[in-house]
């Protein structure tokens, strides 16, 4: 097992999301995680707190890409052109492992109870960083808030879809999450 060998935290992920999913959240150790990895357990804690850090990982980068992306929108743009540009901006950063890892990720959040509450809070993390980067571009509170939770609803939708198309023909995350967020748009007109 080599010390610094590249890439340990995206691997501490995908084997605790596999363990997850195999034998359940609660039984599986911090110490079964590093072993799957090929890791140390001072590894994984110089990664991660405890293992349900694990279900977050990302969550910072993510909320600071959608918020660049929606303050580098055009000045002009509507509250949800930018939100759609903070879309486009954390898509470009997701790439095939975490289009591999959803699927995984949505069957051991699916099984335990700890981790839905996980991935609840994530998202509110999401809409928070949205709403503010929205107000910041002066957008009222109400408008800003509803926008964002209309990004993060089209992030989770575009990511799901995304992650279960045939991966052949996938491609990008960002036209999926567009997409979702056009369906929501439409949606949102029709209710009066």
């Amino acid at each position: 097992m080599a010390r610094w060998e590249p890439g340990a935290r995206e691997r501490l992920v995908l084997a605790a999301v596999d363990l997850f999913t195999e034998q359940g959240y609660d039984a599986t150790t911090v110490a079964q995680i590093a072993e799957r990895a090929g890791v140390t357990k001072s590894t994984f804690f110089r990664h991660f707190s405890d293992k349900r850090e694990l279900l977050v990982a990302g969550q910072e980068t993510l909320s600071r890409l959608l918020a660049d992306g929606i303050a580098a929108a055009p000045d002009d743009a509507t509250p949800l052109q930018a939100v759609a540009a903070g879309l486009a901006r954390a898509s470009e950063e997701m790439g095939p492992m975490n289009r591999e890892l959803g699927p995984r990720m949505k069957a051991a959040v699916a099984a335990n109870a700890e981790l839905q509450e996980r991935d609840a809070l994530k998202q509110v993390g999401l809409a928070v960083a949205m709403t503010e980067a929205l107000a910041a571009r002066g957008v009222p509170e109400a408008t800003a808030h509803l926008a964002a939770e209309l990004g993060v609803l089209a992030f989770k939708r575009g990511y799901s879809a995304w992650s279960e198309a045939d991966s052949e023909t996938a491609g990008d995350l960002a036209p999926y999450a567009l997409a979702a967020l056009d369906d929501l748009r439409a949606a949102s007109a029709s209710l009066g």
